[in-house]
């Protein structure tokens, strides 16, 4: 975004500051222009998957709008519980299912994020509050009829599945760069695409040897560095994985890819980086090469570093500094509470 400079005469013979209902309407319009490009700007430097998941929250408001007859920029307390009941008879991705609780309150965010940024919509903080409520109340109806929708949370990947991953992945390219990829998605609980974006000189050893310092520049959330130590089990030691990785992909340019994609014929090293989607499915490959019970998907590495933390005592404020969570994340803690149903029940010491 290029830098724009007002200079308002009639300021600078005064001294005095302009009032907003001052402005001249030239002043005004490069002001509107600045904004414009200010949205754009920030839009731009989103990551790719969320700027596509915010259009496609938009998308489906745009839709239901014209089917109900509304306004599309209509965005009120109202219209988005309205808009649940809509968004619940929509049909799912397979045949004969509907839309899961999760991606209708993905919408709501959505189309409250995009009504504001996009369309810049005076929303109040509390304009979803009403439709959240509705949206939980069906889930609990939802819950009673024994019905399912969607795929459920993401299974936490835990210490005890690498373990078998680790011991059933080839000892090729793909096996070497699939458990680096695996055991540093767990050690940074990261999201897909911080994996997928991470270069070469984002992954530094320690100068004391203790490990290694990953700088995670792009994030859904906000940059961040993490230390990864050297874990105790070395048949899924982050540090050792991703020597191994490095030494037998020959990788030495600060700017490739950490995480490189392998030739489909000859399984040669290739200079392109992985898609974030690509990196899902390499820990679901890992799933099924080992044999788990669970299915394990994109965010189980992350969920599962949560959930080991959780266990072996640490302060869950270590989990939220290493993922990237917000202060306090529910997203985080709900994580915790999965697991504390087996540690804080009031079976123990009963029976």
């Amino acid at each position: 975004m290029d830098a724009v400079r007002i200079l308002p005469d009639v300021e600078v013979a005064t001294g005095a500051p302009m009032l907003p209902a001052q402005f001249s309407p030239e002043v005004r319009a490069q002001l509107a222009q600045i904004d414009e490009a200010a949205t754009r700007h920030v839009e731009d430097n989103r990551p790719e998957k969320t700027r596509k998941g915010y259009e496609a929250d938009w998308s489906a408001w745009e839709r239901f709008a014209t089917e109900v007859g509304l306004p599309v920029l209509a965005v009120t307390t109202g219209t988005l519980v309205l808009f649940v009941e809509w968004c619940w008879i929509q049909p799912g991705r397979s045949v004969g299912t509907f839309l899961a609780p999760n991606t209708i309150d993905r919408r709501l965010s959505g189309v409250v994020v995009s009504g504001r940024r996009q369309h810049k919509l005076p929303l109040p903080a509390d304009i979803a509050e009403e439709a959240r409520a509705l949206l939980k109340a069906k889930v609990k109806e939802m819950e009673k009829a024994g019905e399912q929708r969607g795929r459920g949370q993401a299974p936490a990947l835990l210490v005890r599945h690498m373990r078998r991953v680790a011991a059933a992945l080839p000892d090729n390219l793909a096996g070497i760069r699939n458990l680096s990829i695996m055991t540093m998605h767990f050690a940074v609980a990261g999201r897909e695409h911080e994996l997928a974006w991470l270069r070469e000189r984002d992954i530094q050893e320690d100068p004391e040897d203790r490990g290694l310092i990953v700088d995670i520049r792009v994030s859904k959330v906000a940059p961040r560095e993490v230390v990864v130590p050297y874990g105790s089990r070395a048949s899924i030691c982050p540090v050792r994985a991703w020597r191994k990785w490095k030494q037998a992909a020959g990788l030495d340019q600060a700017d490739g890819f950490a995480f490189r994609r392998l030739h489909s014929r000859w399984h040669t090293v290739m200079s392109a980086g992985l898609s974030p989607e690509a990196v899902g499915d390499v820990i679901t490959k890992c799933g099924e090469l080992g044999e788990l019970e669970i299915r394990p998907t994109g965010h189980s590495p992350r969920r599962g570093l949560v959930t080991e933390s959780q266990r072996a005592g640490n302060d869950p404020r270590q989990a939220e500094k290493q993922g990237g969570w917000a202060r306090g994340s529910k997203a985080m803690a709900g994580y915790r509470e999965d697991d504390d149903r087996w540690e804080e029940n009031a079976l123990h010491g009963v029976l």
